[in-house]
C-alpha cells in the first residue's frame, strides 16, 4: 500500500466518494483549506440539499399558515409517512415497522414501557459495561420506576460475555438492550446471534442503533429484533438533535397485551379528527407515536435518508471498509513506536467506520489536531480519541492527514 500523500490523492481519484454533497467546515489550522472531519460519529456534516428544502418548508409556512397541513408542497399532516419507506430500507425493516419521531432516549423509554415488563425472577436488564451513559441512565430509571434496585437489576457485561450469560442466567433476564455498534470502541456486535440468544432465553431483544444506523447494513426484520431506536444526527447527518427513529417488529403490532403511552398521533389517521376521547391505535409501529411531527426538524431527516436510499448501504459499507482499512494501515505505520493502543477490533467485519485510540490526555491531543493541523477528531475523556472516516464525505487524503498529524502531535509529547 502506498502510504504517501501522493498515494492518498491517487486513491481519491479512483474512489472519490460523495463529498460534493456536503458542506465541509473550513480548517482552523494547518496548510489545507478544509477540515479533515472525523467526528461524524458525534455529529454528521450538513448535506447541501438541506438548506433549500428547509427553506421550502419555511416558505410554505409563510404562504399558507395552517393550511400547510394539507396544502404545502409536502403536506405536514402526513409528513412522517414521507420518511417511512426510506427509513425502513436503511435499517432492513418493513415501512409498517418504522417511524421517525422524538429523540433517541425518549423513544427508548416509550419502547420500554411496552417491552420491559419484569415479573417474578425475570427482572434483569442486560447492557454493555461500556454502554453510552444515557442508556445506562435510562435502564436504571426504568428499574427504579418498577420498584426495583437498579444496582442488582441492571447487569453490565463485556460484549463477549453476553451469550454465555444468557445461556446461564437467561431465566432472570427480561430485556437485553445493547448498542449495535459500541460508541466507545467501534465494535460491531453480532445482532442476529444475540437477538436469537435473548429469545431462546425468554427475554426481549432491543437495540440502540445510534452508532449503527447509517454506518453498517442492518436487517432488523429478518433478524427478529423486538424493537430498536436510533438517532439521526450522527451518521445520518440530519443536524444537531435531529429527530430519531423507531423499529417495532410486526409480530407485536396490534397486540392488546402490550401497554403503551399514547397521545395525539397514537390513534389511527382516518379518525384522528373525529376528536374522540378514546384512542384507536393502528396495527403498525405508528401506535407508538405520541405527538405530531415537527416539520422543520423532520425536513433534514427526509433529505438525508434520500441520500442513503440513492447510494445504498451496501455501497457505503464497501467504501467504509476500504477507508477504515486504509486509515488503520497508516496508523500502524506512523504510530508503530508511539504509546497508542487501538481499541477497535482488527477484524473489519467486527467494526463500523471508527477507530478508537487510547492515548494520554486525549483532549489535548484532539485540540492540537484541530488547531495545528485542521483535523477534527472526537474525544471521550480521559484517554480515547475516536476517528470516524465516514464513507459519504471522508477522503483518503483526510486519513493521510489524520495519521500524519497524530504522529506529529504524539511525537512532540514524547
Amino acid at each position: 500500500m502506498d502510504t504517501t500523500e501522493a498515494g492518498a490523492r491517487e486513491l481519491d481519484r479512483a474512489d472519490p466518494g460523495y463529498r460534493d454533497r456536503f458542506a465541509i467546515p473550513p480548517a482552523e489550522g494547518g496548510p489545507y483549506p478544509e477540515t479533515a472531519y472525523f467526528a461524524g460519529n458525534s455529529l454528521g456534516l450538513q448535506p447541501l440539499a438541506v438548506r433549500q428544502e428547509l427553506l421550502e418548508e419555511l416558505d410554505d409556512w409563510a404562504r399558507l399558515g395552517v393550511e400547510g397541513h394539507l396544502e404545502a408542497r409536502r403536506p405536514w399532516l402526513p409528513y412522517h409517512a414521507l420518511l417511512a419507506e426510506t427509513a425502513a430500507r436503511l435499517v432492513g425493516a418493513l415501512p409498517s415497522e418504522t417511524v421517525v419521531m422524538n429523540s433517541l432516549t425518549v423513544n427508548l423509554h416509550l419502547l420500554m414501557v411496552s417491552f420491559y415488563r419484569p415479573a417474578g425472577r425475570r427482572t434483569r436488564i442486560v447492557i454493555e459495561d461500556s454502554a453510552f451513559p444515557s442508556d445506562s441512565y435510562a435502564v436504571r430509571s426504568q428499574a427504579r420506576f418498577h420498584g426495583l434496585d437498579p444496582d442488582t437489576t441492571v447487569v453490565r457485561l463485556g460484549t463477549g460475555q453476553v451469550l454465555d450469560y444468557l445461556a446461564r442466567e437467561g431465566d432472570t433476564v427480561a430485556l437485553v438492550l445493547l448498542g449495535g455498534v459500541n460508541y466507545l470502541t467501534g465494535e460491531l456486535l453480532d445482532v442476529p446471534a444475540i437477538t436469537a440468544a435473548a429469545h431462546a432465553a425468554g427475554a426481549v431483544a432491543g437495540w440502540d442503533l445510534a452508532h449503527a444506523a447509517g454506518n453498517v447494513p442492518l436487517h432488523l426484520h429478518e433478524w427478529g429484533a423486538d424493537f430498536a431506536a436510533w438517532c439521526s444526527y450522527k451518521y445520518l447527518n440530519a443536524g444537531p438533535g435531529a429527530v430519531a427513529g423507531v423499529f417495532v417488529h410486526q409480530r407485536h403490532h396490534g397486540d392488546p397485551s402490550l401497554p403503551r403511552f399514547e397521545g395525539w398521533w397514537s390513534t389511527e389517521e382516518a379518525t384522528r379528527f373525529a376528536m374522540e376521547p378514546v384512542s384507536r391505535p393502528p396495527s403498525t409501529v405508528e401506535a407508538w407515536q405520541v405527538s405530531n411531527p415537527p416539520i422543520l426538524a423532520m425536513s433534514p431527516v427526509r433529505t438525508s435518508l434520500r441520500i442513503f436510499d440513492t447510494i445504498g448501504m451496501d455501497t457505503l459499507r464497501a467504501r467504509s471498509l476500504r477507508l477504515t482499512g486504509y486509515l488503520e494501515a497508516l496508523l500502524d505505520q506512523t504510530l508503530a513506536d508511539r504509546a497508542v493502543t487501538v481499541l477497535t477490533p482488527r477484524d473489519p467485519q467486527r467494526r463500523g467506520c471508527q477507530l478508537s485510540l487510547r492515548v494520554d490526555d486525549a483532549g489535548q491531543v484532539a485540540r492540537r489536531l484541530r488547531a495545528d493541523h485542521g483535523v477534527c477528531a472526537d474525544v471521550r475523556n480521559p484517554d480515547v480519541v475516536r476517528l470516524a472516516p465516514v464513507p459519504l464525505y471522508s477522503t483518503y487524503h483526510d486519513c493521510w492527514r489524520a495519521a500524519t498529524a497524530l504522529a506529529t502531535v504524539i511525537g512532540d509529547r514524547s
